[in-house]
Formats: C-alpha cells, sequence, structure tokens
C-alpha cells in the first residue's frame, strides 16, 4: 500500500467530513527481541504493526483519535470520532498546525542489513555476550543478555501543505550480571544500542564493563557528612542535568514552573557548560528529518558558556509563546499527540580525562550511581542517593555507597570546574565526566 498517498487523502477526506484543517499521523513497525538466560533461549518475540491518528481542528477545537485497523470503515470511523472529540472541546487560538517548510536531509537512518543478518546469528550474539560476561571468575551469575532490533516507517500530512516519511532502525546488545562476595549481591548492566548493526561494539567490551560496573562497588566503606568535590561520571552526568532539559521545556516556561524561566541570554552556569540538541547527526538514535509534527529538524545550541539561548517549543506552545517552533515536537507513536522533546543532546566536551580531574582532587566522591530525578526543573533543587569511589589526595582510595548528595542548581552548575574530555556521542544524552567543586555529601 502507498501509505504516502494515503495520508494525503485522508487529510482531504477529513476536511470534507468538517474539519477546518487535520493532521494524519502513519507509522509502522517491526520489533524483535531476544533474551538469553544461563546459556539457554527464553523468549524469541517478533511483532509488527501498523497505526493511524487523526488531529482535526473545527472552529478552533482540537480534536484527535487513533486505531490500529486501516480498513476503510475503521477509517471513517476513526475520523468521525476526531471530529466529535473536536466539538466537545474549548476553543483555542493557538491550535493550529505547522505549514509546509520541507525537511531536513538526515544521513544513516535506516539499515537494511539489520533484517538480513540471520537469526541464528543474532541468537548467537546474544549467548556470546553472556558468555563473555560469565568468564570473569568475580561474576556469579547472569541476569540474562538481550539482543533487539526494531525498524519503522513514519508518514505525515497535513493541510497545510506538509507531507513528508522517513524509515528508521536500530539493533541493541545489553547483559546483566551479579557478583557476590559474602551477604554483598552487586548487579550490573550494560547495553549498546546502534542505527546501523556493523557499528554495534565488540561484545567482550559491552560483558567486560558489565562485569566490572557489578564488582566495582563491592566492600564499600562510609565517610562522614561533609563537604567536599563531586565528580559526575560520564554515564551518571544526564541524570542530573535531565532538570535542566525540562526546565527549559517551553510549556512548563510558560505555565511559570521552570527555575530558567527568567534566564534567557542570562548567565546561570559555569561557563564550561554548554549543552547543544541535534535532530541532525548522522546515525543519531534521535535523529530525524522533521519531529512529530512535520516541522524540519535542526542543530540547536541550548545552553552556550552557561548562557541560556533557546527554549524548546512545538507549534502549539510556539505559538502561545508567540515565538516559532524550535522543531522538537515529541510523539511517542500514532496513539499519541504531540508534546516536547530533545533528539540527541551532548555537552561540549573539556580538556581532562577522567583520571587527570580525579587526580586534581584533594578529597571528594567520584560518582558511579545515583538515585532520584536530578535537578528539580520547578525549583532548581538536587538531592539524591549516591554510590562510587572516594578521593584522597588524588587517588581512589574505596568504594563508598549509601551516601547522599544535595544542592541547588544554582551552587552545582556554577560549581563545575572541570570538564572532562570523554564524550561518547553515540548516546542519545552524551556527556563528559565533570566536577562539581563542592557539594554536600551526607554520610555517617
Amino acid at each position: 500500500m502507498n501509505y504516502k498517498k494515503l495520508t494525503e487523502k485522508l487529510v482531504d477526506k477529513c476536511l470534507r467530513m468538517g474539519a477546518d484543517s487535520a493532521e494524519v499521523y502513519l507509522q509502522t513497525g517491526r520489533n524483535l527481541i531476544i533474551r538469553i538466560r544461563n546459556a539457554d533461549v527464553e523468549t524469541i518475540q517478533e511483532a509488527s504493526s501498523t497505526g493511524i491518528g487523526f488531529r482535526v481542528i473545527v472552529e478552533g477545537k482540537m480534536g484527535f483519535s487513533h486505531s490500529n485497523d486501516l480498513s476503510q470503515q475503521a477509517l471513517d470511523d476513526t475520523m468521525s470520532r476526531a471530529i466529535a472529540f473536536a466539538k466537545l472541546t474549548s476553543p483555542d487560538e493557538n491550535n493550529v498546525l505547522p505549514s509546509d517548510a520541507g525537511t531536513t536531509i538526515v544521513e544513516g537512518l535506516f539499515d537494511p542489513e539489520i533484517a538480513r543478518v540471520s537469526m541464528d546469528r543474532k541468537i548467537d550474539m546474544a549467548l556470546e555476550l553472556e558468555e563473555h560476561a560469565m568468564k570473569d571468575p568475580k561474576i556469579t551469575h547472569s541476569s540474562g543478555s538481550t539482543f533487539g532490533e526494531r525498524e519503522g516507517e513514519i508518514f505525515i500530512a497535513n493541510s497545510n501543505g506538509i507531507s513528508n516519511s522517513y524509515k528508521s532502525s536500530v539493533c541493541s546488545v545489553g547483559i546483566g550480571v551479579v557478583a557476590e562476595k559474602g551477604d554483598q549481591r552487586r548487579t550490573g548492566g550494560e547495553s549498546c544500542t546502534r542505527r546501523f548493526f556493523a557499528d554495534l561494539e565488540p561484545l567482550d567490551e559491552i560483558a567486560g564493563r558489565a562485569s566490572q560496573k557489578a564488582w566495582e562497588l563491592l566492600d564499600p566503606q562510609m565517610v562522614r557528612t561533609q563537604r567536599a568535590a563531586v565528580i559526575f561520571d560520564a554515564a551518571v552526568a544526564p541524570s542530573l542535568l535531565r532538570g535542566i532539559i525540562a526546565a527549559i521545556d517551553g510549556e512548563r516556561v510558560l505555565q511559570g514552573a521552570s527555575f530558567l524561566q527568567d534566564s534567557m541570554d542570562r548567565q546561570f552556569a559555569s561557563s564550561m557548560l554548554t549543552i547543544t540538541d541535534d535532530g541532525t547527526r548522522p546515525k543519531g538514535t534521535g535523529s530525524s528529518p522533521f519531529d512529530g509534527e512535520g516541522v524540519p529538524t535542526a542543530k540547536r545550541v541550548l545552553i552556550e558558556n552557561g548562557i541560556l539561548r533557546s527554549f524548546i517549543y512545538n507549534t502549539q506552545v510556539a505559538r502561545r509563546a508567540g515565538v516559532e517552533s524550535t522543531g522538537n515536537a515529541s510523539r511517542g507513536g500514532y496513539s499519541s499527540l504531540p508534546g516536547i522533546g530533545t533528539h540527541n543532546l551532548y555537552l561540549a566536551a573539556g580538556r581532562h580525562s577522567q583520571e587527570e580531574i580525579v587526580a586534581a582532587t584533594q578529597r571528594g566522591l567520584l560518582l558511579k550511581g545515583v538515585t532520584g530525578y536530578g535537578i528539580n526543573p520547578v525549583d532548581g533543587n538536587f538531592s539524591g542517593g549516591a554510590t562510587g569511589f572516594w578521593i584522597e589526595n588524588g587517588k581512589i582510595a574505596f568504594p563508598v555507597e549509601g551516601l547522599a548528595i544535595a544542592g541547588n542548581a544554582a551552587q552545582i552548575l556554577n560549581g563545575i570546574d572541570m570538564m572532562g574530555n570523554d564524550v561518547d556521542m553515540k548516546r542519545s544524552f552524551a556527556s563528559p565526566s565533570f566536577r562539581i567543586a563542592e557539594m554536600q555529601i551526607g554520610g555517617a
């Protein structure tokens, strides 16, 4: 079936049925997951799906309905429901659809080779990944390994001239293991996700990192409550920074629920902090030629040398704010309306390796795990449980757990005084390690 032509015809039919404007979002997909545990194939699940969502506007009122049945009767019923729902809602002058502004050319979104790799090889990869991890003598149990893949295509058309589509794929491998010592039990996990099958990391390296995460924090000690430096490992840094991204969500800003709502073009963080959102990165797992409502994606500096440069918007919220969409409409699929989200986030790298940052730290915490929700986007406060390694005289001294770290955004973000160079740009939120000069650390 020609889904592109179908979405265009359905837009026209929505208008004939009484909508003033209409958007049709169609999604096809195929998912595969293979689960291995203790060298046995536990499950192999593969499923294909197709679904469609209709967003219509009638006299300034918006309605939405969706279906996974593409028969003509089901489509007619779904369109009728969307129009009926619209008539029941309140009008809003900001209920608008974007106009056609073209698309962004993004390379490396779809790998046809993923589907061509034999099932036996995919199973063998998951088996081999577990086997590598279990070779470590410190590992006592496997929590299981996986191979997964997903491919699909998005079609979007609206009554303002948009008619776009793109195909995408992703594949991944992952492993979880357990290390035990006496009464202690630690878990560790690692995964690798890529657009292209050939870009997956070597299985032994993935397994090695998972195993190390499980045993490296055995025999932890406790430290006294104090103020000291905290080094955020690259893997946990996003857990702190996601609150910043939530705080620059345009809808939250309009609601007065952001600690950054009055900070545009002002310095609110260390000059070492630069954060970019890039929806155009080749092979980026968050890349796409257009966002969830058809607006072209772009590369956008959100924070530049500690200065806030941009909030993020979809079309409706941008209209409320009197600005243009930033191409950040996010969509959970055909069954959801557009929200606001990012594509590929990354921090600009600094000059130091993590080893150099540790060596420059007289006393402090190398943070390897944190519980909590990061910086609160409303008030900027932060607190969470912490595990990692204690540093004395520029050297790792011993593992620690059961600590708590706390602070507020102004203190934390302005306290960044060393930025690492260990950025893995293949992650959807790529951050280097960085050091906060001083934070409150709660211990014994």
